[in-house]
């Protein structure tokens, strides 16, 4: 077995090796140099050392995506603490629980959440730090109060001439020690604590070292789409961009289609980590328009002309994400299949890969040069992948996984850690699939999503629901089953709507015909009985799915 060397070396390593490269930049705001990144971590390291915390302490970190952000996170790990990285979209409450749960010792929040939390409410806390400038907005520590007051002075002791690269030493970790709790967006109650140790952050940035590098060399532009609190934008575009020296950009207020489109032109990646709401508002809001008209639909039906048309596309599609573009990363959900389809047709470098927070997160990826359409690549290296059922190929069943990249468990939760985990270590998803004769896998719906017709026969939502999506004026929907019936909800497009002046009923007759033309690609058993219409966007996780038991 593959010896796994120390997580935080890489880190170290990065530091030095790019002492005088930007590293972190806040959109339209501050850049810190790797080297301001090391001092920001080394006083972070004394406010640690001075107030009491030892290896091990958990340090929670909960705040939008900031360059400041990252620091803490570095600081924490190359310290020896173990991080939990908190969701800002989660409410107070949620908040309250996670920081109690961990049994964290310090609380850093970014500007929004500071105005939310009631301190009281967690009570075991020595302090809450400001993640802008490292203030303090809570102190129980004597210890904590003093280090922070006289930090340049604790500093300048220990370093009387200068901080270089030679006195960049972190915290030798080993393989099975936890990193890091994630706590899981759980759907109903109490969300999990998923305990991810050194070898897993390992695994995943060895991967995107061998599978990334062609897109994001030392130096290179890349753009923090995802939330760091997610495992997902954690590892693909922070850590990895970090280690292998690119300069990260970070969109500190909530990301827009719009921003996200703009900063694609300033930033111009060659590489893009998304989810796919992200890239199907940009296709379908700066793309279609241009290319959905009867004169180009007319020139990509003449096989004489239709490649150079589709070249022209290409050259559209690239230019709205800055024109850089060599390939682009979706995951965390589906891509559309109209979209998908589309993209694949005129030889747009996509590709999707597949995880979960439990493998922080990598399952599954392959480049886009082996992107198979409507699959999730093949299984990643040191990650075994099999699919529950007696024809993977053809008979669907549930996926499951082990190897380096799986987490510990669940923080202090042996009975649910035994119920994801089997006695032979395989991690169960619950999500279903089919693995084809290349190793592609095929996700086909979570099995707490299925649904089942009159006569028992199994409806998985997702299929339908990527059919309506395409359909005229439908923005986003879920399907749902009332008495024996399955409804469509759908939230139109609103924008598109009014720019056509179309009223409510317009809206109405538009829906009802959708749902004949879906039914009409559907089998008896799952066809859409009727349709609401719901007016505000759906609540969504921070992964950008929709929170379906919000509308069951």
């Amino acid at each position: 077995m593959q010896e796994i060397p120390s997580f935080n070396s890489y880190i170290e390593q990065s530091i030095i090796k790019n002492w005088d490269l930007d590293a972190l930049t806040d959109y339209k705001g501050v850049t810190l140099q790797y080297k301001d990144v090391a001092r920001k971590i080394e006083k972070l390291h004394i406010i640690f050392e001075h107030s009491g915390v030892v290896k091990g302490d958990k340090i929670a970190i909960c705040g939008r995506n900031s360059a400041h952000w990252a620091v803490t996170f570095l600081a924490t790990l190359t310290y020896g603490a173990v991080a939990v990285p908190i969701l800002h979209e989660f409410n107070a409450e949620q908040i309250h629980n996670i920081v109690n749960h961990s049994e964290a010792k310090l609380l850093f929040v970014g500007d929004v959440v500071a105005t939310m939390i009631k301190p009281d409410e967690m009570p075991e806390l020595e302090g809450i730090v400001y993640i802008p400038d490292f203030s303090l907005v809570v102190s129980r520590s004597q210890k904590l109060d003093y280090s922070r007051e006289h930090l340049n002075e604790l500093y300048g002791h220990k370093y009387p001439k200068y901080f270089r690269p030679e006195h960049v030493h972190y915290y030798k970790d080993e393989a099975e020690e936890m990193a890091l709790i994630n706590y899981t967006s759980g759907t109903t109650g109490f969300s999990k604590g998923v305990m991810l140790p050194y070898r897993a952050l390992w695994g995943n940035l060895d991967i995107c070292f061998n599978k990334l590098d062609e897109y994001a060399k030392r130096g290179e532009n890349l753009l923090s789409i995802l939330p760091m609190a997610h495992m997902y934008g954690m590892s693909m575009e922070f850590i990895f961009a970090f280690c292998n020296g690119c300069h990260l950009f970070f969109l500190t207020r909530l990301p827009s289609p719009a921003i996200i489109a703009q900063a694609f032109q300033d930033i111009k990646p060659r590489l893009i980590i998304s989810v796919p709401l992200v890239i199907e508002k940009i296709i379908r809001k700066r793309v279609f328009p241009k290319i959905q008209s009867n004169a180009v639909r007319l020139l990509l039906n003449m096989p004489v002309v239709s490649k150079k048309v589709k070249q022209t596309i290409l050259r559209q599609v690239i230019d709205a994400f800055g024109g850089k573009l060599q390939t682009v990363i979706v995951g965390g959900a589906a891509l559309n299949q109209e979209i998908e389809q589309f993209l694949v047709s005129i030889g747009f470098p996509i590709t999707c890969g597949y995880g979960t927070t439990e493998c922080a997160p990598l399952i599954s990826y392959s480049d886009y040069r082996d992107f198979i359409p409507t699959a999730v690549g093949v299984p990643v290296a040191r990650m075994e992948v099999k699919i529950l059922s007696s024809d993977p190929q053809h008979k669907l069943g549930e996926i499951v996984t082990r190897g380096t990249n799986l987490m510990l468990g669940y923080y202090k939760n042996p009975e649910a850690t035994k119920n994801a985990i089997d006695a032979e270590g395989w991690y169960h998803t619950g999500d279903l699939g089919l693995q084809g004769p290349t190793g592609h896998i095929f996700i086909k719906g979570r099995i707490k999503n299925m649904l089942l017709g009159a006569n028992g026969q199994n409806i998985y939502p997702e299929e339908i629901e990527d059919k309506l999506n395409s359909m005229t004026l439908v923005s986003e929907c879920i399907v749902v089953q009332r008495d024996q019936k399955l409804v469509a909800l759908v939230h139109p497009d609103k924008e598109e709507s009014g720019n056509l002046g179309f009223t409510t009923e317009d809206l109405n007759t538009i829906m009802k015909e959708n749902l004949k033309q879906v039914n009409l690609q559907l089998p008896a058993y799952c066809k859409i009985n009727s349709f609401e219409i719901v007016e505000e966007e759906f609540a969504k996780t921070p992964k950008k799915s929709i929170k379906r038991y919000l509308y069951k």
